[in-house]
Order: structure tokens, then sequence, then C-alpha cells
């Protein structure tokens, strides 16, 4: 699938590309090898953002670690796409990297430095530094300004899409559906409205309740950053705030038991936890209303707690935080364009992905389209069989009603065909994802 990108390419003589994270700098790289003069613009080191420390480029803030490096990840398998595809983030990090056993983790400054002096020796790249405020009237244009964008950028983004922007990140858990215990989770909607399997409930009778509240209650949780303490709206309060208010608060709540029968006992249970499903393929199913900033460790051990969620995989874990990003599916083409002005491309966290792998894999596409944009010729789409092309078709086409940032997993992969085991899935993902990216890269 190709999308056709401009109608006068005269106009289109180089990238404008603001934000210097990973996004921005690997789409600058991905443009300028193909022969588009880029100008990247960063605000550091004349303004920082409150998370930011470090004056050069590509600054991770929040971890060293870019995750696992096996295959058997989704992570593991985008890594290694943006790899063989010559991204300027994966040299850095393999130039940098520290011992971390199955994880690839970095020398934070040495990584910045690397990223900085490749950036700023490509003759085809000027970094200008300073804020920018305003979206530039002509030529193709990469917002890739992150997920604490200024506030003068996303009062113009703001005004851009729509009011389509999000500034503060209320995630619930997601968990893989063939982690489920299907023994005791049922398939119900309140008081038997709409399809039958639109939400899947695990019933919690009176002492699982209370014990489950009590370990909500005791939980370690995430102390938010100063720049982070806001006051919440009620719709996305987190689950542990509203346990505090009193031991029924949640029964009348995210965990109502009213409407629902439980097909096994023929009654209401005492509580319910429903879980909604997050893609068309029913793959994985999002916790209904458990958006929490408790601590991965604590999530992992409290939710399993949960009846049918013994044994649960997490494909993405709950957090709260300052997070600006837009509405994808709403606003974007498959090729991260934005649908009413397409000169203008989006990339990294503010899209909708969420980890520095993903951002950088976001800014490589961008990349592509910006050159192809420029040069007057059509968006290479990567493939839905791949890493990239994945998560991509997920933050375009996800429900727009529901939609929150998502890291890769395969979860969001097409289904192979025919009948695969369990242990064998993800390997199989991976070849198919591999090959098919091979031959993508041979029109690139």
């Amino acid at each position: 699938m190709e999308i056709s990108l401009t109608d006068n390419p005269e106009k289109q003589k180089h990238i404008t590309i603001i934000g210097g994270g990973l996004a921005g700098c690997e789409a600058a790289w991905q443009a300028a090898r193909r022969g588009v003069p880029v100008v990247l613009h960063e605000m550091k080191p004349e303004k920082y953002s409150p998370a930011h420390h470090l004056p050069g480029l590509a600054e991770l803030v929040c971890s060293n670690s870019l995750r696992g490096i096996s295959l058997d990840n989704a992570v593991g398998l985008l890594k290694e796409e943006l790899r063989r595809c010559g991204s300027l983030i994966m040299e850095a990090a393999e130039a940098t990297c520290v011992p971390a056993g199955g994880a690839l983790a970095v020398d934070r400054q040495l990584f910045s430095d690397y990223v900085t002096e490749k950036i700023n020796a490509h003759p085809l790249i000027r970094v200008e530094h300073g804020e920018v405020s305003q979206i530039p009237d002509e030529g193709p244009v990469i917002v890739a300004s992150g997920p604490l964008t200024s506030d003068a950028l996303a009062e113009a983004l703001g005004r851009l899409t729509g009011d389509r922007l999000y500034f503060y990140d209320a995630i619930a858990p997601i968990v893989a559906a063939d982690s489920l215990d299907m023994t005791k989770v049922f398939a119900a909607s309140r008081y038997g409205k709409g399809d039958g399997d639109d939400y899947l409930n695990c019933p919690l009778n009176e002492e699982e309740y209370l014990r489950f509240v009590d370990e909500l209650l005791k939980g370690e949780k995430v102390p938010a950053r100063d720049f982070e303490k806001v006051v919440h709206f009620e719709g996305c309060m987190p689950v542990e705030v509203l346990a505090g208010r009193g031991v029924e608060t949640l029964r009348f709540g995210p965990m109502k038991p009213v409407g629902l029968v439980d097909p096994r006992s023929g009654s209401e249970p005492h509580a319910v936890i429903q879980l909604r499903a997050e893609n068309r393929e029913k793959t994985m199913y999002n916790l209904v209303g458990f958006q929490t900033k408790l601590t991965y460790g604590e999530q992992r051990r409290i939710f399993r707690l949960i009846p049918g969620l013994e044994q649960v995989e997490f494909v993405r874990l709950g957090s709260m935080h300052r997070n600006t990003f837009i509405n994808s599916p709403a606003l974007l083409l498959p090729s991260q364009q934005l649908k009413n002005d397409p000169r203008i491309i989006f990339a990294g966290q503010i899209t909708g992905v969420e980890g520095y792998v993903e951002s950088a894999g976001s800014g490589f596409l961008a990349g592509l389209t910006g050159a192809a944009l420029a040069q007057g010729q059509a968006a290479p789409l990567s493939p839905p069989e791949t890493a990239l092309g994945a998560l991509m078709a997920h933050i375009t086409n996800a429900d727009a009603k529901h939609f929150q940032p998502m890291n890769v997993n395969y979860g969001l992969f097409p289904e192979l065909p025919g009948r695969v085991k369990k242990k064998e899935r993800r390997q199989k993902l991976a070849e198919r994802a591999l090959a098919a990216l091979d031959e993508w890269k041979t029109v690139l």
C-alpha cells in the first residue's frame, strides 16, 4: 500500500524536524541518508523540559535500559529490525552499551554524545537551538517534540489537531488473552447488553475482594515528580486512591457487580473486574478502570490475586504521568501524516508509542515518509507482519475512543495461519517479521 504525498514537489526543499530526542534524531538521520536536507530544531540548551538535564541530543531521561534483546520479546524484534535498517539509535546503543544481562543498556552520557556528534557532523543536517512555538507554514514538517512538549508548542498543536491532545496519561494494565484462566473468567456485558463477549469478567467473593483492597492500600506507589503533581479528574483516579476512600468504594465504582451474573454460580458476584478487548482480534484485554500508580512489581503481584489472572502475562503495565500525545487513530494516516494536512508528520511518543525503542522506530518511519514527501514520492509503509508495521497499525487504527499509549508487543501482530503451538508462536512471528522486513528493505 502506498500513499500519494505531494502535488507540488518543487516547494519541498528541506524537512523541518521539531525535537531532538530519539525520534527526531532517527528521522533526521534517515532523511539525510536519502539525500534530503534537514533542519533539526532542539530547544536545549536554551530551554529544558522539567525532566531533561543533559545538553545534547537523544537524552534518555527515565532509564538507561532499552529493554530486552531476545526475539522472544517484541521489543527485541523491533531492535533487530531497526538494526537491519541502519538505525542511528541502534548504532549508538551498540557503541555505548554497558553490561545488563539480557537487556540492552547504555551509558546515558556517552549515548547522547554519540548521537549528537553524528547528527552535527552530517553535511545535510543543520541543528538549530531554541524553542519552536509554531508549525512552519511550508514544506514537510516532522513533529517529534516528545511527551513533555513545551506549553507554547502544545497550544499550537492543540489548535492544529482540533484539541485532540492529551496532557496527562492515565493508563490501565493490559493483559494477554491467552494467559487468562478461562475456567474462572466469564464473558458477559451488564444486563446482557451488547455482544455477549464485549467484556470478560473476573468474579471475586467477599474474602477475595477484601484481601485485594487491603493489598492495593499497602502496595508501593511511584511518587510523582514535582512537575507531575496535578489534580486527577474523577474519571482517571488511581484505583488505589479510590480504595482509600472506603472499603466499599470500588464495589460501587470500577468493580461493581451489578447486572452481571456468573454462569457458574448462577448469582451476582460480590465484586467483579471487567476486561475490555484492546484490539479487534481480542488477543489483548484492558483492566477497565484500573489506572494506577503502583510500582510495576506491585502491579504484577497484586493484580495476580484476581481470580483468573493468577498466571497472567502483562502486555503493558499501568501508569499515571504527564504525557503529551495526540489521538493518532483519529488524526493520522498509516504513514503518520496528519489527515487534514499530510505535509505534517508526527513521530515518537507524541503519537502514542510508548518507550524509547518504539519512539526510535516511529522516527525511523517518519524519516522515510518525510524524505519521500520532499522528493515527491510515495511513503513506503512497513509490512504489518513486522514489529514496525504492527506498531504503526495499532497507533493509526486502534479504537480512537479508548486510545492510550502502547509499547510494542506480540499481541499487536497479525495472527499466524493455521494452528501454532503457544511456545512456538513468538519464534514464528519473529521469523515471519524478519523475512517480511528483508523483502521490504529492497524497495527502500
